[in-house]
C-alpha cells in the first residue's frame, strides 16, 4: 500500500462512519462548551461596508429574519429612492409590521445639487432618530447611511450620539462603502464585502432580480 495514501483507504465504511460520528461528537462537545460561555444579550449595531455587492442585500435578509420572528421593524433608505426593488414589493406584505421610509433621491452623481442631498439626509437621518428612541422597533436599518456620512451630509459625530442613545435592545444594521473608522469601532458586528469579480466591468447592466 502506498505510504502516501489516506488512511481511510484501510477503513471499512463502517469504520469510516464511526470515526466521523466520534470526531463530530468531540466537535459538538466542544461547541457546546464555547455557546455554555456566551450569556450576554443585547441590542447590537452592525455596519455592512466594502466594495462588494451584497451590502443592502444581506441587511434586507436579516429584515425579512426579524419579521419572521414577528419584529416590528424600521427601514430608512438613505440614497436609493428613486429604485423600484424587489424588495420592496416584498415587504408591502409586511405592512403592520413595517415602516419604510424612502428619503433618498437618488445617488449623489444623479442629483448634482449638495444642498439638496443635505436636506434629503437630514431628513432622512430625522426620521431614523424617531425609529432609535421608538421601543416598538426591535431592529432598524439605515440602509446606505455610510455614503451619507463619505459625503459628509451628516456629522458624524451626530450619527454615532444618536446611535449610542437608541433604546435598550434595539437592532441597528448600517449599509453602505467606506464606513467611517469611528462607527466600525462603535460596532458591535462588522462585515466587509469583497468584490472579486462583477459583471458589470464586462458591460453586463443592472438587472431586476439581482440588483434591484
Amino acid at each position: 500500500m502506498n505510504s502516501s495514501a489516506p488512511e481511510t483507504d484501510s477503513m471499512t465504511e463502517d469504520q469510516i462512519n464511526a470515526r466521523h460520528a466520534e470526531k463530530m461528537a468531540r466537535k459538538k462537545a466542544a461547541r457546546d462548551r464555547i455557546l455554555a460561555t456566551k450569556t450576554i444579550e443585547k441590542g447590537l449595531l452592525i455596519v455592512h461596508t466594502g466594495k462588494g455587492k451584497g451590502k443592502s442585500t444581506a441587511a434586507f435578509g436579516m429584515v425579512m429574519r426579524a419579521l419572521g420572528h414577528g419584529f416590528r421593524v424600521g427601514i430608512v433608505q438613505f440614497i436609493k429612492g428613486r429604485w423600484e426593488t424587489g424588495e420592496r414589493v416584498v415587504l408591502e406584505r409586511f405592512a403592520d409590521q413595517l415602516t419604510v421610509a424612502t428619503m433618498g433621491e437618488g445617488f449623489t452623481w444623479e442629483t448634482q445639487d449638495r444642498s439638496r442631498d443635505i436636506a434629503a439626509a437630514r431628513a432622512a437621518w430625522t426620521r431614523a432618530q424617531a425609529m432609535l428612541v421608538d421601543p416598538r422597533y426591535r431592529l432598524v436599518l439605515l440602509d446606505e447611511l455610510n455614503i451619507v456620512l463619505r459625503y459628509d451630509y451628516l456629522p458624524l459625530d451626530e450619527v454615532l450620539a444618536g446611535l449610542q442613545q437608541r433604546v435598550p435592545g434595539q437592532h441597528v444594521i448600517v449599509t453602505g462603502r467606506n464606513a467611517a473608522e469611528a462607527l466600525i469601532e462603535a460596532a458591535d458586528l462588522v462585515t466587509e464585502m469583497t468584490m472579486v469579480k462583477h459583471p458589470f466591468r464586462d458591460g453586463v447592466k443592472a438587472q431586476a432580480g439581482i440588483e434591484f
